[in-house]
């Protein structure tokens, strides 16, 4: 790993203001499983109330590199760093009581739990939010969850059981919510949904990384992109700049 100092570029990480320096960092990230070498020196770069695209067609280390920043996956090499503090090779519990909460791929939620104990269970306001997520609130955003709050997990749509997944983590209160395939397999009306929760949870300063293929909705919503390319940072850029360029999208998501 890199030496602290490198989680605040252009100072040391004990002189840097949270203003100053970005929410998270990755900087030179190798990863992989086993043998096989999945990111090839990744940059990523994202501030406090940002939303950041990742984009790529699938293989191109879009979920590994989501699942070195929570822990998932120990990096071979490079630096993740999380508020200024260098996070690499931490374990998920760690991290997540950092700040950092995941929305999965799948959704994962636990079949024999109603909707309101998977709201309660996870529910933690380390950082002492004066306007905290409580599944009170959560249930303000997703009405249909508060309909269903008696219902198990394995009775939920697949819509419900994503915006079950995505009360579950903003219960935990995080400083930075990850969203693994946000709108994966929805039907068009909840994907909609969907999009508008994150629209209101940005419009809330909420920082948020997410990884989706529906390029003309994050274009909208996104401050940033970052395209993988065979685990290589193959283009980043603004929302704008991605929007100019639609041969970019043919070239590397294969739109």
């Amino acid at each position: 790993m890199r030496p602290a100092t490198l989680c605040s570029p252009g100072m040391p990480a004990t002189q840097a203001t949270a203003a100053d320096r970005p929410l998270l960092t990755c900087r030179q990230l190798h990863a992989g499983y086993g043998a096989s070498e999945v990111l090839f020196g990744v940059d990523l770069e994202l501030r406090r109330g940002q939303m950041l695209g990742l984009l790529g067609r699938n293989g191109m280390g879009k979920s590994t590199t989501i699942r070195c920043i929570v822990g998932a996956l120990t990096p071979s090499a490079g630096e993740i760093c999380f508020d200024g503090t260098p996070i690499g090779g931490e374990g998920i519990d760690a991290i997540a009581r950092r700040g950092i909460a995941l929305v999965p791929e799948g959704r994962q939620c636990f079949p024999n739990l109603t909707v309101d104990e998977h709201l309660r269970a996870f529910a933690a306001n380390r950082a002492g939010q004066p306007h905290p997520w409580t599944p009170a609130r959560v249930y303000m955003l997703f009405p249909r969850l508060a309909e269903r709050a008696a219902h198990l997990g394995h009775q939920l749509s697949g819509g419900e059981q994503q915006m079950l997944a995505i009360g579950r983590a903003l219960t935990t209160n995080p400083a930075l919510l990850i969203l693994d395939e946000a709108t994966e397999g929805l039907a068009p009306q909840v994907r909609e949904e969907i999009w508008q929760c994150l629209a209101r949870l940005k419009a809330q300063a909420l920082t948020i990384l997410i990884v989706d293929k529906y390029v003309d909705r994050l274009i909208g919503l996104a401050d940033h992109h970052l395209i993988l390319e065979r685990g290589r940072v193959a283009w980043q850029g603004s929302s704008a700049q991605l929007d100019a360029d639609r041969a970019l999208w043919h070239r590397h998501l294969g739109l």
